[in-house]
């Protein structure tokens, strides 16, 4: 069991790893679907890396919105890059084009297929796989026994929202 916080701060984002947070998921400046967050720079994302990092704790990204050609084609990448040079932990995508161009720009990159992606059971789930995803976030709708049987037809990470739809 990892115990994931979001933070929408650097001090957040210190906060809840102090608290006991193994992972924490955040939005940078570009692409996440909590645009109103406090979100972090690329100063601040390298900070919180190495402050995570030191305490063997885990950075996700999200990058969690539907993006236009043009994001794709002249932003993504580059904003990518540096956090992943930085040691960024994953991902967290729900555009199939990002997560392709992730895998074939990052190929040892860990991608978590967000829950906006709406997954509901395990042919998808395998597909997803198939494509290079690491894990799995449920959507909110999904029952314990839906998830249950995810599990055990899908060798795959999952990651649940316990708070119903707070994140």
């Amino acid at each position: 069991v990892e115990v994931l916080a979001p933070a929408g701060s650097l001090d957040i984002c210190k906060a809840v790893i102090n608290a006991g947070a193994d992972a924490v998921y955040l939005g940078g400046d570009m692409f996440g679907a909590r645009a109103y967050a406090g979100n972090l720079n690329q100063e601040e994302m390298f900070e919180a890396l190495d402050y995570a990092h030191k305490l063997d704790r885990h950075i996700y990204l999200t990058v969690n919105t539907l993006l236009k050609q043009n994001e794709i084609e002249g932003q993504l990448i580059d904003y990518i890059a540096p956090f992943y040079e930085r040691g960024l932990d994953a991902v967290i995508v729900q555009d199939l084009g990002v997560m392709r161009l992730i895998r074939q720009n990052f190929p040892d990159m860990d991608i978590h297929a967000s829950t906006q992606m709406t997954i509901l059971g395990e042919l998808t789930v395998k597909e997803l796989k198939n494509k290079g995803v690491t894990r799995i976030v449920t959507p909110r709708e999904l029952s314990i026994p839906e998830i249950k049987k995810i599990k055990e037809n899908c060798d795959i990470e999952i990651e649940s929202f316990v708070h119903g739809a707070l994140c």
